[in-house]
């Protein structure tokens, strides 16, 4: 049986970044030092300055220094940002030059993948596919939450891959879209921090209840939710620091069933293994990875799993390099198990 293979992003050390403990190469070289391979994902802006043009013999450099590392190239992360003028948003031709630079660099540093995210239209999608097909690339819109794969504009998005029929074009699921429960240590975190109990647990409940409501379908719910866990905040007494418990809430932690990806996988083309925690056990408590691995596994995905450490934003205790290693672990457990099944 042909299983997923591992991997991870730099996305996932991005505390040692902020913090210029180590460089880009450095931490290449950790994630082959220590097998956190053999996947390598980077996201363009925040791994190579001046992205996404490249310094003249960068390329080459790059690819020496991953091959070194014994790694091997998954994804590259672009950023579809169409807000960057501060005065209106970009057209659709600003946006499609805005991402062929990008894929540009996806091909010449030798990425297979590239990430985008969800002000890629269908019709810009459609537009950029005969970009993607003559560098050799493949499209993957990423579902993060708050959206699902039920969220209008990727069912929109499915429609026109399934009219276009290429391989080219594709998903990558963030399992950060089908959580279970709020990351325990996100409580843990913020308790330590001297957050009143009975406003975490406000906010723990709420997160609940939008978890037996239907899924976000619009911009309007979204913003209603994340009105709602403001209220409960300063309701409870909350300050600027408490509310990003809330904010998390609603636009890192999903509310889909996760089995649910099973609809596109089809078109799954790369995956963000999203996770928070790993317990005494070696489980991870709020993302279910026997169901996420037994139904890739099922569906026949043999491409890369970026292990993608997102508990930084409020955990600066454990070593980002250990969290990602314990996740492999757990993969590991749960890909042993599937494949002697």
């Amino acid at each position: 049986m042909s299983l997923p293979k591992l991997g991870v992003t730099l996305y996932s050390f991005t505390p040692y970044f902020h913090a210029r403990d180590y460089g880009f190469e450095d931490l290449v070289r950790i994630v082959g030092d220590r097998g956190l391979g053999p996947g390598l994902e980077i996201v363009g802006f925040q791994s190579i300055k001046g992205f996404p043009k490249l310094p003249d013999g960068f390329a080459a450099g790059f690819r020496r220094l991953v091959d070194d590392a014994g790694l091997e190239l998954s994804c590259l992360g672009a950023n579809a940002d169409a807000a960057l003028r501060q005065d209106r948003l970009l057209t659709e031709d600003e946006l499609v030059e805005y991402m062929l630079a990008q894929m540009e660099a996806a091909h010449t540093l030798g990425f297979p993948v590239v990430r985008v995210q969800h002000s890629v239209t269908p019709d810009l999608m459609e537009r950029l596919l005969p970009h993607a097909e003559r560098l050799g690339l493949t499209l993957g819109m990423e579902i993060h939450s708050p959206h699902s794969v039920h969220h209008p504009k990727m069912q929109a998005l499915l429609d026109r891959y399934e009219k276009l029929d290429s391989p080219r074009l594709g998903f990558i699921p963030d399992w950060g879209a089908s959580l279970t429960r709020l990351p325990p240590s996100l409580l843990a975190t913020y308790r330590a921090k001297g957050v009143p109990a009975a406003l975490l647990e406000a906010f723990d409940d709420q997160w609940n209840a939008f978890h037996r409501e239907p899924l976000i379908r619009d911009d309007a719910e979204q913003g209603a939710r994340f009105a709602r866990m403001r209220e409960i905040n300063e309701r409870h007494g909350g300050d600027d620091v408490s509310v990003r418990i809330g904010t998390n809430s609603v636009g890192l932690f999903g509310h889909m069933d996760p089995a649910d990806w099973k609809t596109i996988m089809p078109w799954v083309v790369h995956v963000h293994g999203k996770f928070y925690d790993i317990d005494a056990d070696g489980n991870e408590p709020s993302v279910p990875h026997d169901i996420l691995l037994r139904d890739l596994v099922q569906a026949g995905y043999h491409g890369y799993i970026s292990t993608e450490w997102e508990g930084w934003h409020w955990n600066d205790t454990d070593d980002p390099f250990e969290m990602v290693a314990a996740q492999h672990r757990l993969s590991e457990r749960v890909l042993a198990s599937l494949g002697a099944a």
